[in-house]
């Protein structure tokens, strides 16, 4: 809940402090996402509804991910908190997140941390979230691939 009020209250502070689209930013926009702050804090059924919703989404982005992820060198954990969580150490209190790892030999294992952002999970679909996943992991891949082979 905490993390749903920050963001919309940033954005409200990003739209008063942007002097491109300040004069485009009408009261109406920013009173409209105070409203919705307020309902929020008002309606803590509103929130536990956003909840479930954002977890069903990160459920359909892990299955999609492990659908199109079929590759032996690429190990994939999860730290979703109230939906997966395979990392030993996972920080139930900061973004979701996919941690990534490339297995190209038993000493060698380069990992990247992929975030979850809610803001990126309400605005897009599972499949466009699982795609940029999948894409970033097969950047990450070549990244080292392009190391390793000179």
């Amino acid at each position: 809940m905490d993390r749903v009020i920050k963001e919309k209250l940033e954005e409200v502070v990003t739209l008063l402090n942007d002097t491109d689209d300040a004069i485009n930013v009408g009261e109406k926009e920013i009173k409209e996402k105070v409203e919705r702050i307020l309902a929020l804090l008002n309606d803590p059924t509103e929130i536990e509804g956003a909840k479930e919703d954002l977890n069903d989404r990160l459920k359909q982005v892990i299955e999609l991910v492990n659908k199109s992820m079929v590759d032996p060198d690429i190990e994939i954990d999860y730290c979703i908190p109230d939906v997966e969580s395979t990392v030993s150490n996972c920080d139930i209190h900061s973004d979701p997140y996919i941690m990534v790892t490339y297995v190209i030999g038993d000493y060698n294992k380069p990992t990247r941390k992929i975030r979850l952002r809610d803001s990126a999970l309400r605005r897009n679909t599972p499949e466009s979230v699982a795609n940029q996943v999948t894409f970033s992991i097969e950047e990450f891949k070549g990244e080292i691939d392009s190391v390793q082979m000179g």
